[in-house]
């Protein structure tokens, strides 16, 4: 008789065991950042919603010369339909308002009041009103959740 060898297919239990435990560690990792990403989406998603208001105070001043009284005048009465993350917006006679994020919708970890940048408007030499999105009153944790323009320290 011939003498046959047996030829072994397959993977080992320990190789298996070793690409198992790679992708766990891929797992934890990727996890906590995809969750990140998904916070800072729906802040900017809450940020470029003030595109609204931020129209209807550069026309009242562009308009009048002057930034309006108040939050009906300035167009910052009411977030409805800007964003479901959007609880209000805070509006200063001065033309700078800020956002008021509905954070616990974002992530169950977050209380309402942690993510709040402001907007400051600037008046060119032309009259018109440029945009400076600032942090507000965000604390330090939770500037990774900001756009990068939004992080900068605050300019009265």
């Amino acid at each position: 008789m011939k003498n046959m060898k047996r030829v072994q297919k397959g993977f080992t239990l320990i190789e298996l065991m070793i690409v198992i435990a790679i992708v766990a560690i891929l797992v934890a990792l990727a996890v906590p950042a995809y969750k990140d990403y998904t916070i800072r989406a729906k802040v900017t998603e809450c940020v470029n919603g003030a595109a609204v208001p931020k129209l209807n105070i550069s026309e009242y001043r562009e308009t009048v010369g002057i930034f309006p009284p108040d939050a009906d005048e300035a167009g910052t009465a009411s977030p409805a339909g800007q964003s479901q993350f959007c609880a209000s917006f805070t509006y200063a006679n001065t033309g700078i308002f800020t956002i008021e994020m509905q954070d616990s919708l974002m992530d169950s970890a977050l209380t309402d009041g942690d993510i709040n940048p402001r907007m400051v408007p600037t008046v060119s030499g032309q009259g018109g009103v440029n945009w400076l999105c600032q942090r507000g009153n965000t604390a330090a944790a939770f500037l990774k959740y900001l756009p990068s323009t939004c992080r900068g320290a605050n300019t009265p």
